[in-house]
């Protein structure tokens, strides 16, 4: 057996590692020279715990390849990104891409497997007019499926073995080749429909995250116009059995959540009001944060600010449609306040990004929390209020202790309050 991965980023590279650690030949496909060059020399463009370990043992073993390249093989799977446009609709591009690089390839009895998420029909109105052009008999000589990814960084091993999985075949063959493929490492439940419900499972799934976490950020604000601890009054709530309300946060961020929604706005906008609705209030709320941590400062001549996160969510690398790029975005617009940036886990260079929390904190007047890393749950702040100018912090994802940080001095304005 030996698979093509067409794509190595945050999906591809471990799903291309599993297959690989399952005995299967697996030959990785990207398009970005410097990323196949760090991989060929075992070396990692993205953080993922255990990824380094395993992908390392199975380019020993024999059975990972990487280059810009497709090979022959008798499977496919295409892992590459789908954002949205300035519009917000899908660019099917790298899709598109992905599925001419490989056509020349493509021979009779191949499957081929899209894992990226996409808008409802695109294995329909994309993937098989493309592969169409090979001359094979579409559903007799080559099989399409939609797989879709349902991972969360961080987690990805584990999950892209427990969790269950969607197959959504065009036809019964198609699904049945594609179930046996991901039998080799899927121990959850496989699920098998039509192609076209495959891909709308997906984008339901975080399109609900989406609109709860809307619901929410709007509870947050209202919290701080009418004055209760939106924090408890959720935790309250989620007591009742068959309520399961999300917390609220600066935003939303990821390839996921923060674009889904648009792939089912962009198909039917008249009949989707409440999903258009969330995506507004989300959007919206890093100005709301970004205006919140103004307020604070108002009164200080020339105020320092210090983000604290770049990440989209806790102790990952992954900045993808994170809501601090929003929040500092909006800050920057007030050019008597000075930026400092800093994450302890994302590497690339920003203007304002600091090395240290030393540095990060040195003069600032205010510390705003945007993502809940461990790291910053356990800083030493008897260490921090020596080095700021003034001990004001805003807690956006409530990861610290509210009473400690009042007895040593701090004010702390979390999300949701009202002072």
């Amino acid at each position: 057996m030996k698979l093509c991965v067409m794509g190595l980023g945050y999906i591809g590279l471990p799903t291309a590692v599993m297959f690989a650690k399952h005995g299967v030949k697996v030959h990785g496909v990207d398009v970005n020279d410097k990323v196949v060059k760090m991989l060929q020399e075992k070396e990692l463009h993205i953080e993922e715990p255990g990824l380094i370990e395993m992908m390392v043992e199975v380019i020993d073993a024999g059975n990972l390849t990487f280059s810009t390249e497709p090979e022959h093989a008798d499977a496919y799977i295409i892992a590459v990104p789908t954002p949205i446009k300035g519009d917000k609709t899908a660019n099917l591009d790298y899709v598109a891409s992905a599925t001419e690089m490989i056509l020349p390839y493509v021979k009779s009895g191949n499957l081929v497997i899209l894992e990226s998420t996409v808008p409802p029909k695109t294995v329909e109105n994309v993937l098989i007019p493309i592969l169409e052009r090979s001359g094979l008999v579409i559903g007799e000589e080559v099989f399409i499926s939609h797989s879709p990814e349902r991972v969360l960084p961080g987690k990805l091993f584990e999950e892209l073995v427990s969790n269950d999985r969607i197959v959504g075949g065009i036809n019964e063959k198609s699904s049945q080749l594609t179930v046996d493929l991901y039998k080799k490492f899927v121990k959850g439940t496989i699920h098998v429909t039509d192609s076209t419900t495959a891909e709308m499972v997906k984008l339901m799934e975080n399109t609900y995250r989406d609109v709860n976490i809307a619901f929410a950020n709007e509870l947050a604000r209202i919290a701080e116009k009418v004055g209760f601890n939106v924090w408890e009054a959720i935790d309250l709530a989620n007591c009742h059995p068959r309520v399961n309300i999300h917390k609220p946060g600066p935003g939303v961020g990821g390839h996921c959540i923060a674009v889904d929604p648009w792939f089912i706005i962009e198909q039917a906008p008249e009949e989707s009001k409440l999903i258009s609705m969330s995506r507004d209030i989300n959007e919206t709320t890093p100005v709301h944060v970004a205006y919140k941590a103004q307020s604070i400062v108002k009164e200080i001549v020339n105020p320092v600010v210090t983000i604290l996160g770049l990440a989209f969510k806790g102790n990952i690398d992954d900045m993808r449609e994170s809501p601090s790029l929003e929040v500092i975005k909006e800050l920057k617009k007030n050019n008597n306040i000075q930026i400092k940036i800093y994450d302890p886990l994302v590497k690339q260079e920003m203007d304002g990004k600091v090395e240290t929390l030393e540095e990060a904190v040195d003069g600032s007047d205010l510390l705003v929390v945007l993502t809940d890393h461990n790291a910053f749950k356990e800083i030493d702040f008897n260490l921090v209020k020596e080095k700021m100018s003034s001990a004001n912090v805003y807690d956006t994802r409530n990861i610290l202790n509210c009473s400690e940080l009042t007895k040593k001095g701090f004010t702390l304005i979390r999300n949701g309050s009202n002072n």
